[in-house]
């Protein structure tokens, strides 16, 4: 009797610890993986999923207007949530050798595979560029990077019908190293190229040997704008928090503020990650009803956040009050065209959005 009693006791035991544990894994969210960075501008695949969807993909529509994105998040939502962690240590610079063909932009199925969707071939939502652009990386941990080799697809490469390979690319690019400042920008020309290709990136960041392997999807052609080839008919973003999400990392409320007071400009606020007492916003800037040369978005803060990182703007904040100003290459905007920055930041007791006000430079 002795014996069985304290065999039940160990089985309870361990029960209660296994259960503890596997509660702990499904209900504790991690914070993102913050010490990391992407190609934000044009959007790596994972990046744009999460920009696009990640305050909303629950939403079955997504399916029909961002197919690559759903089968992407269908896979494993982390791919997006973890968008700034791709990378494969302990290369030596020996690329080609570690990273087979049609495994480009999952770094090789790096992770454990937490990237594989990622080499999925099909149309991937692309965003149009002029052939001479700005390639951006934004780097929260401030790693540095002893350079970047950007690669494009060739002409007459077909990525929504061809799996990528070294075969396909072209080196455009070696840059030399950045200082650890946080955002990497490189001046590149595709040349005569036309239509849609991949834009792929290594940035060798400098703390170790650690390259990150990022796939951007771009439409060249497209004179002197900017703008990203999106679906046009996507459904608002729905408010609440999903009942029926799925275990990621951090969530994803739809924490959404408008603007008013506009001058030639509007600008929508939007919350796409949140964890414990850090956030991932992006503010969407729209020209109103002509050209504009430049923008300057502000607001105040309404309860405890404050702005810990951002890209593709200069954001300034001064107690509660921030402002926010377009940087060299995302000012001008043609009559009812839009660009995006977006930010990481912190917040004590509820997150909540700010009403912005957008002024125009004509």
């Amino acid at each position: 009797m002795l014996v069985a009693k304290r065999a039940r006791q160990i089985t309870v035991a361990v029960v209660a610890s296994l259960v503890a544990a596997f509660a702990a894994v499904i209900l504790t969210p991690a914070s993102p993986a913050a010490a990391h960075g992407s190609v934000t501008d044009p959007p790596s695949r994972n990046y744009g999923c999460w920009e696009r969807w990640g305050a909303d993909h629950l939403n079955p529509n997504m399916a029909n207007l961002d197919p690559m994105c759903w089968q992407a998040f269908q896979a494993n939502p982390n791919t997006m949530w973890n968008w700034n962690g791709l990378f494969k240590e302990n290369l030596a610079g020996q690329f080609q050798a570690n990273i087979p063909d049609g495994q480009l932009c999952s770094g090789g199925r790096t992770q454990n595979g937490l990237y594989n969707s990622l080499d999925t071939v099909g149309t991937w939502t692309a965003k149009s560029i002029p052939n001479n652009f700005t390639l951006t990386i934004s780097d929260t941990a401030k790693h540095g990077a002893d350079y970047l080799l950007i690669y494009i697809t060739k002409q007459g490469f077909d990525s929504t019908t061809q799996p990528l390979t070294w075969g396909s690319l072209e080196l455009i690019q070696r840059t030399g190293s950045y200082p650890t400042t946080g955002l990497y920008q490189a001046q590149v020309n595709a040349g005569s190229r036309t239509g849609r290709h991949v834009i792929y990136t290594i940035w060798q960041a400098s703390h170790l040997d650690q390259p990150y392997f990022i796939c951007s999807d771009v439409i060249f052609g497209g004179g002197g704008t900017t703008t990203t080839s999106v679906p046009t008919s996507r459904p608002p973003v729905t408010t609440g928090t999903p009942t029926s999400r799925p275990a990621v990392t951090t969530s994803a409320p739809a924490t959404t503020g408008g603007s008013t007071g506009s001058a030639g400009c509007t600008a929508t606020y939007a919350v796409t990650s949140q964890w414990s007492n850090g956030f991932g916003a992006n503010v969407t800037v729209k020209a109103g009803s002509s050209l504009i040369t430049g923008w300057t978005v502000k607001w105040t803060w309404p309860s405890g956040q404050s702005i810990s990182q951002g890209w593709n703007a200069t954001v300034t904040s001064s107690g509660s009050a921030v402002t926010a100003t377009n940087v060299s290459y995302n000012g001008r905007l043609s009559a009812g065209q839009s660009t995006s920055f977006g930010f990481n930041g912190t917040f004590s007791g509820t997150n909540t959005a700010p009403t912005l006000t957008c002024t125009a430079t004509v």
